[in-house]
C-alpha cells in the first residue's frame, strides 16, 4: 500500500497543478470566464501567468517538486546539495532567467547561488509560496513521521526560502502529507499535523514577518465547514484567508479546500480552482495531501491518463519516481 499512497501522493500535486493552472486571479472573474472550472482546461489567452499553455500542463509547482524528488533519490535522502542541485537544474532546464513561472523568492535565492554566495544565507529574504508548493515529496519519504518530515523540510527550504515564516508553511505541508501516508489516517490528523509543523517550523530559518501559519489553518478549515453554499465558503476563504503569493495564505487555503472536498483529490482540485489566486499552487499542495491519504485509486484513472499523456509530466516518469521513492523508503527504515 505504501507504494499507492506514493503514487497518490505525485499524481495528487500534479492533478491540483494541472486543474487549477487555467484560473484567473479573482473567482468572480473565474466564475463568469468558465462557470465553474470541472476539468482540465487550457491556460486562457489572457492570464498573466499561463496564457496559451494547453489543458492537463503542470507547472513549476510540479516540476520543482519531481525534480527534488529525483535529486533526493539520486543522492540517498534529502541534502542541502541535493536541494540546490534540484532548484538549480530545474531553473537552468526552463530558461528561469526569462520564465514567467518562476516565483520572485526562487528566482532572488538561485540567482544569488549562481554568484556563488553562500546557501544559507542566499533564502534570507524567501518569504513566498515556493516553499511550500515543492515540499510534499519531502513527507512521502517520511511515512508516519511528521518529525522527521519537519527536519527535512526545512533543508529544503534553505537555498530559496530560509525565513521562519517559508518554512513554516512548508513544515506545515511535509507533516501532513507524512501522517497522510498512515493506513490509518484521518483528516482530523492530518489537519493536527499541518498545525504542529507549521508551529515547529516557525522556530527555524531568518525570523521573518508574518501571520502564524498555524492559525491561518485553523481559521480556513473552520470556513470550510460552514454548511454555506461552495462558492460562498470558497469567496470567504478568498477574502479572509487568501491565495496571492503569501505562503501564510496559501498554506491555509489548500487546507480549506481539502476539508471542503473531504480530502478527495478530484473535488479538492474543483475547489482549488474555483478558489482562483494563485490556484495552481494552492491546489497542488491541497491535491498533495490528498493524494497520499486516498492513494492512487482515490484519483480517477482518466485523470491520471490525462496527464500521463502531457509530455512534461510524462518526462519526469512519475511512476519509476515512486517505485525510486518506495525504495528509498525502505533503505530507511
Amino acid at each position: 500500500m505504501l507504494k499507492h499512497k506514493i503514487l497518490g501522493g505525485l499524481y495528487g500535486q500534479a492533478l491540483g497543478d494541472a486543474w487549477g493552472m487555467p484560473a484567473y486571479f479573482d473567482p468572480d472573474q473565474t466564475w463568469k470566464a468558465y462557470g465553474w472550472i470541472e476539468d482540465f482546461l487550457p491556460g486562457p489567452d489572457d492570464h498573466e501567468v499561463h496564457a496559451g499553455l494547453p489543458a492537463a500542463r503542470i507547472t513549476d509547482d510540479s516540476e520543482q517538486a519531481f525534480s527534488l524528488a529525483r535529486a533526493y533519490v539520486k543522492r540517498g535522502g534529502v541534502t542541502l546539495d541535493a536541494t540546490i542541485e534540484a532548484i538549480v537544474d530545474w531553473y537552468d532546464r526552463t530558461g528561469g532567467d526569462q520564465s514567467r513561472y518562476v516565483g520572485p523568492s526562487t528566482r532572488r535565492g538561485v540567482q544569488a547561488l549562481k554568484r556563488g554566495e553562500d546557501p544559507y544565507t542566499t533564502g534570507h529574504f524567501g518569504d513566498t509560496n515556493g516553499a511550500a508548493m515543492r515540499v510534499s515529496v519531502v513527507g512521502l519519504l517520511h511515512p508516519n513521521d511528521p518529525m522527521g518530515a519537519i527536519d527535512e523540510a526545512h533543508i529544503s527550504c534553505i537555498p530559496t526560502h530560509n525565513t521562519s515564516v517559508a518554512i513554516s508553511g512548508a513544515c506545515a505541508v511535509a507533516a501532513a502529507v507524512a501522517v497522510a501516508m498512515r493506513e490509518d489516517a484521518t483528516l482530523d490528523a492530518i489537519i493536527a499535523a499541518g498545525m504542529l509543523g507549521a508551529e515547529l517550523g516557525r522556530q527555524k530559518g531568518n525570523p521573518w514577518l508574518g501571520p502564524s501559519v498555524a492559525r491561518r489553518i485553523d481559521m480556513a478549515v473552520d470556513i470550510a465547514r460552514k454548511g454555506s453554499d461552495p462558492r460562498a465558503r470558497l469567496r470567504e476563504l478568498y477574502d479572509v484567508v487568501g491565495t496571492s503569493l503569501s505562503i501564510v495564505e496559501t498554506v491555509g487555503a489548500a487546507f480549506g479546500v481539502l476539508v471542503m472536498a473531504d480530502a478527495d483529490p478530484r473535488q479538492t482540485a474543483i475547489y482549488a480552482a474555483n478558489l482562483s489566486g494563485d490556484a495552481d499552487t494552492v491546489g497542488a499542495i491541497a491535491c498533495a495531501i490528498a493524494g497520499a491519504y486516498g492513494g492512487i485509486d482515490a484519483i480517477p484513472q482518466a485523470i491520471q491518463a490525462r496527464l500521463d499523456a502531457d509530455p512534461i509530466f510524462a518526462g519526469y516518469h512519475v511512476p519509476q519516481l515512486a517505485d525510486q521513492i518506495e525504495q528509498l523508503v525502505a533503505r530507511r527504515s
